[in-house]
C-alpha cells in the first residue's frame, strides 16, 4: 500500500513539475506574447492646402517616357480622397524592443525613371538591394547624414547595388542623371512600421501588448507623435498633418 501511494505521489509531482516547466519556458512566454499581440491601424489625413503635384517632363529620356500611359507627377505630398495622405511612414519610435535585422532584404527599384516605391521603409542593418529596371543609366545618390553618404552609377543590365545602414535615419534619395527622380529611405530601429496607402490607411501588425510612442513621418511636414496602448486586437490611431501650398 505504501509503495502504491509513493508511486502515485511521485507521478503527480512529476506531472506538476512538467506543467510548471512548460508554462515558464521561453517558448511558452513567446507564444503568450504573440497571443497577446495586436495591431495599430488608422488613417492619415491633412488640414490646410497641399502643394499641387507638378507634371514631370521625361522628354529627354524617351525610353522612360514611353513606360507611362499617363503623365507622371511629383510625389512629395501625395494626396488621396477625403484629405488623406499616401507615403506616410508610421512606426513605433519609443517603447519597442530592439529587433535583430531580418534575413529578408529590402528592394528598391528604378523603373520608368522613378523610384519605386517613392518611400521605402526598412530596418537598421537590413540588407538593401537597388535595381535598375530601365534601359538607361542611373546614378543613385542617397543623401545620408547620420550614415555614410555615397553615390553610384548603375548602367542598364548591371547587378543590383548592395547597401546597408547602421543608424536610424530618413534619407532623401536622388539621381544625379535625372533631376526629377526623388525618393526616401526610412531606416528604422524597429520592426513595427507601415506606410500609408493611396487612401491614407496604414496597419502595423504583430505589436506586443504595451504602451508605445508612435510617430508618423511625412517628408514635407513635421513628425506627429502620440501615445498608443495595445492590449490585443486592433488599436486605432489616426494622424493629421498641417500642410501648406509651398
Amino acid at each position: 500500500m505504501k509503495v502504491k501511494y509513493f508511486l502515485t505521489f511521485t507521478v503527480v509531482v512529476a506531472a506538476s513539475c512538467l506543467l510548471v516547466a512548460l508554462f515558464t519556458s521561453p517558448a511558452h512566454s513567446r507564444a503568450a506574447s504573440v497571443a497577446a499581440s495586436g495591431s495599430i491601424t488608422g488613417k492619415i489625413t491633412y488640414t490646410g492646402t497641399p502643394p499641387k503635384a507638378k507634371p514631370i517632363d521625361m522628354a529627354k529620356e524617351p525610353s522612360c517616357a514611353k513606360q507611362h500611359a499617363t503623365p507622371v507627377t511629383t510625389e512629395e505630398v501625395a494626396t488621396g480622397p477625403d484629405n488623406t495622405l499616401e507615403y506616410v511612414v508610421v512606426y513605433i519610435s519609443s517603447g519597442d524592443q530592439a529587433p535583430s535585422a531580418p534575413t529578408e532584404g529590402a528592394r528598391y527599384d528604378q523603373k520608368g525613371c522613378q523610384y519605386v516605391p517613392h518611400v521605402l521603409a526598412f530596418q537598421v542593418n537590413q540588407d538593401l538591394q537597388i535595381y535598375n529596371d530601365d534601359q538607361t543609366s542611373h546614378n543613385i545618390h542617397p543623401l545620408a547624414k547620420a550614415n555614410q553618404e555615397w553615390n553610384k552609377s548603375q548602367p542598364p543590365g548591371t547587378p543590383p547595388i548592395d547597401a546597408k545602414y547602421a543608424k536610424p535615419e530618413f534619407i532623401p534619395v536622388k539621381c544625379n542623371i535625372h533631376p526629377w527622380m526623388h525618393g526616401y529611405f526610412a531606416v528604422l530601429g524597429t520592426s513595427h512600421f507601415a506606410i500609408s496607402d493611396k487612401d491614407g490607411i496604414y496597419k502595423i501588425a504583430g505589436v506586443p501588448a504595451g504602451t508605445y510612442k508612435v510617430t508618423a513621418w511625412q517628408e514635407k511636414s513635421s513628425p506627429v507623435t502620440q501615445d498608443v496602448t495595445v492590449a490585443g486586437g486592433e488599436t486605432k490611431a489616426d494622424f493629421s498633418f498641417k500642410v501648406t501650398p509651398y
